[in-house]
């Protein structure tokens, strides 16, 4: 027992603040004063002056390759950056120093300068990965799960309308619990056939009481690589939901983040291929099926919402425009303008078996084009400095609009491809979205407003936040 307690304060310990990132850069810091003031004599200071020049090479060379790769070819599909370039170049300059001093010192200096190699490496990977926020803990880099399984809590599915619910609780009759709980949960995969990883369940507190109301859904995808977990623990939406909860008398979307990808380092394009399976039938089949039959939920499509975060967010913009009869709402943050795994040429053959028009209909404009008009809803979204995802959410955010779609286009100030972005975003969104799901209710409500004011309302809180710029 103690072991095991002592493994999850292990996995819990927090890598992209505190305590933990600072002591590795006070070790580097360190590291790179004592090798500095050990040569600043006459006997050796011509050759820490050559170190500083390898140093000062390879902190150049190294960003301006760091660049090349993310803004000049766009390897990755997206701009890393300017602060992971900046990371990335002190590193190159750090390491450089450090492998000249290697090279050129003897004794206690070399084996200071051999150990400050690696010690290198993972400071800069801490810092990058502070950057992006996507590994939040130890645990995280492992994928570790410790969430109880959803077999183990009885969920109710004798349900009330979410207006029942409310004057339940003005009326004393049920009192909400403070809090909601986070599930794993196996979604089988019967239409599909698809091998999908162990998903999570949130349900708020509202969805635990012993006749719980009919509840909005949101289907949230994590990036690739990624994982079901990894949506919750890089994310802050238990947190924005639950504040949402408190003051809306338990109420709150439940979440579920399924694996559409199978694996951390495959992209399934979450299209049916013939690559890695059907990903679209399980998205829109296996998972929408289970949620109904195991959850307290509403099944008004104006009330489900799928969304994500990169990859997951491309996969939302294909998926709900190519599904009206499910999703009503969309939440994307940093997607692609469409589904990207090499040349369109090669996803062609390698997913589609030379189908070309089975790989334009994930396309997300050709999406949109194909199902106007529609009366859905799409939050895009992209942190200002990612100038891709900007340009994107800019390109499906007009063909959005001319299909029909009510579209909100968000730019997070000082953010980049990152999960400060998404942060940003949900802290505006995920209210303004509960509102427009029916759950502007109880101890929530603004007055005697009716729905159009209010939902005028939010868009106006949602324009004058500082850390979001809402367009027109």
């Amino acid at each position: 027992m103690a072991c095991a307690t002592a493994w999850e304060g292990f996995y819990a310990i927090r890598i992209t603040r505190g305590w933990f990132p600072i002591l590795f850069w006070a070790l580097v810091a360190l590291g790179l004063a004592t090798l500095i003031i050990a040569q600043s004599d006459r006997t050796h200071r011509r050759a820490l002056a050559r170190q500083g020049l390898v140093a000062l090479i390879c902190g150049l060379v190294g960003g301006a390759a760091v660049w090349f790769v993310s803004n000049g070819i766009v390897l990755f599909g997206v701009e890393l950056g300017r602060d992971v370039i900046i990371a990335c170049a002190v590193g190159f300059l750090l390491l450089g120093f450090f492998v000249a001093a290697a090279i050129g010192t003897r004794g206690w200096r070399r084996a200071l300068a051999i150990v400050m190699v690696p010690l290198t490496f993972v400071a800069t990977g801490v810092r990058v990965n502070a950057i992006y926020g996507e590994y939040q803990t130890i645990g995280s880099l492992v994928d570790y799960s410790p969430y109880p399984h959803i077999s183990t809590l009885h969920i109710s599915l004798d349900t009330v309308s979410v207006d029942a619910w409310a004057k339940q609780v003005d009326a004393g009759e049920v009192t909400p619990a403070k809090e909601g709980k986070l599930l794993s949960v196996d979604i089988p995969n019967p239409a599909s056939k698809f091998r999908a990883r162990k998903g999570l369940v949130w349900l708020p507190p509202a969805a635990l009481a012993k006749r719980p109301p009919k509840l909005p859904v949101m289907v949230m995808l994590a990036g690739q690589p990624g994982s079901p977990t990894r949506f919750f623990t890089a994310s802050d939406t238990i947190a924005d939901l639950t504040r949402y909860a408190n003051k809306h008398d338990g109420l709150a979307p439940i979440v579920v983040s399924p694996d559409q990808n199978t694996a951390a380092s495959r992209n399934s394009l979450c299209s049916d291929t013939t690559r890695w399976g059907k990903a679209e039938t399980y998205l829109t089949r296996d998972v929408p099926d289970w949620i109904r039959r195991n959850l307290p939920v509403s099944e008004n499509p104006d009330e489900w919402t799928i969304g994500g975060f990169s990859q997951g967010g491309t996969c939302s913009t294909q998926i709900g425009p190519n599904h009206p009869e499910l999703y009503g709402n969309v939440l994307a943050v940093d997607g692609e303008i469409a589904p990207t795994d090499g040349s369109v040429e090669q996803m062609v053959e390698r997913y589609f078996g030379g189908d070309r028009a089975a790989y334009e209909r994930q396309v997300p404009v050709n999406a949109l084009r194909a199902h106007a008009p529609s009366n859905q809803t799409m939050i895009l979204a992209a942190g200002e400095k990612d100038v891709v995802s900007t340009a994107n959410i800019a390109t499906i955010g007009e063909e959005a609009k001319k299909a029909g779609w009510k579209v909100v286009e968000i730019k997070v100030k000082d953010a980049g491809h990152d999960w400060r972005a998404v942060n940003e975003t949900l802290a505006v969104a995920l209210p303004w979205l509960c509102d427009r799901m029916g759950l502007d209710v109880g101890g929530g409500r603004d007055g005697e407003a009716g729905t159009d004011e209010r939902r005028q309302r939010k868009e106006e809180r949602m324009e004058t936040n500082p850390g979001i710029e809402v367009l027109q």
